[in-house]
């Protein structure tokens, strides 16, 4: 929508492609970065090790696969889903609906958080959806639409032009575009991530390392990328 989705011809879908390969590098890139400092910080002196071990080959049975696939890929992950999903949706229907003094407890929250998402670049309505969003990163938009429309449930709109319309008349910038870009790639992960985190790893400790590391990168990157542009944009004109 901001970068050239719109356009038609070679710009419409070069610069998009452009755009994601540099998010995906970005992502590699912190991925090496995060594992550096861990290494020489709280896993400092940490033996590790990485062993592979092939099991014994046997003849493949089909009802055994797809039974365990379909209880430990499906069933699990829905069980996991949902547990966090419903409640998170009665939340989600509530702040949208309940109103003190006129005004929405959802955009109650979105203005106490303004000021601190102003400082990345983007707004307390997109940074509020993010945390709604923990659920499952996909609903965020749609939360975004919802406040932005003042409607009392998710919804979707038809177009893209539609959507940057109604993003643009909200104040949304190309800086907004792409902060909103970088936290969604350095963000916490969503609720079935997070379950399964501390399924394997066995340790809240590490679950909970595993939420802020990539949350204060995003927050970090944000506030960087959004003072810089400001800056260099005061300086200039």
């Amino acid at each position: 929508m901001f970068f050239g989705g719109m356009a038609g011809g070679a710009l419409g879908s070069v610069v998009p492609a452009l755009l994601l390969t540099a998010v995906i590098l970005l992502g590699i890139f912190m991925t090496f970065l995060a594992t550096k400092l861990l290494s020489h910080t709280v896993l400092k002196g940490m033996p590790s090790s990485f062993t592979l071990e092939l099991p014994p080959y046997r003849r493949p049975q089909v009802g055994k696969i797809l039974l365990r696939s379909l209880l430990d890929r499906t069933l699990f992950v829905l069980g996991r889903a949902a547990a966090v999903a419903a409640p998170a949706g009665l939340l989600i229907w509530v702040m949208a609906n309940c109103r003190v003094g006129g005004v929405t407890l959802l955009n109650h929250c979105a203005s106490f958080l303004d000021p601190f998402a102003h400082l990345m670049g983007m707004d307390g309505i997109i940074l509020m959806a993010f945390i709604l969003g923990f659920p499952a990163n996909e609903i965020v938009v749609p939360i975004i639409i919802m406040a932005y429309t003042a409607q009392g449930s998710l919804l979707e709109l038809a177009t893209l032009s539609e959507m940057k319309q109604l993003f643009v008349s909200h104040g949304w910038t190309w800086i907004t575009a792409v902060s909103v870009l970088l936290f969604s790639l350095m963000h916490w992960p969503c609720s079935t991530t997070f379950l399964t985190i501390r399924k394997e790893t066995g340790s809240w400790k590490w679950t909970a390392a595993a939420m802020l590391l990539p949350a204060a990168a995003g927050i970090g990157i944000c506030m960087g990328f959004t003072a810089a542009v400001r800056l260099l944009s005061s300086c200039l004109f």
